[in-house]
């Protein structure tokens, strides 16, 4: 098993990591998903998250878009996956499991920490996720 810890880590990039490491057989455990950041204009970001959670059917039908970091970064890494719905996307999306902090299962275990570019601008995913 595989720990990542997500604080300071790009979303896209950690999403790319996580589904090629999973498609491999890997199990993989992100840790501190709520420090997780994206690079990019806030603006535009943000905007356009709003907009797809603004763009839901009926109130009892989907798409249901969550407003939770965990979901978040779940459903970007879904998004890497080759077909999350059925054959070895699916069995790699089953293998990621996301956590906020560190839970005691996993003090003192080795965790991987990602490197990350330098000058670019960055903000946290839960800055705008829980407008």
């Amino acid at each position: 098993m595989k720990i990542i810890n997500g604080k300071g880590q790009i979303l896209g990039r950690l999403a790319s990591y996580v589904a090629k490491e999973s498609l491999k057989g890997e199990d993989i455990a992100i840790l501190n998903s709520e420090e997780i950041v994206i690079s990019g204009n806030k603006k535009t970001t943000e905007r356009e998250f709003l907009e797809q959670r603004d763009r839901v059917g009926h109130s009892q039908k989907g798409p249901k878009h969550h407003a939770t970091t965990i979901k978040v970064v779940k459903r970007t890494i879904r998004g890497t996956l080759p077909n999350f719905r059925i054959g070895r996307g699916s069995d790699a999306f089953k293998r990621i499991k996301c956590h906020i902090g560190i839970p005691k299962e996993f003090e003192g275990k080795p965790i991987i920490n990602l490197p990350t570019p330098k000058k670019i601008k960055i903000y946290k995913v839960r800055e705008f996720v829980k407008k």
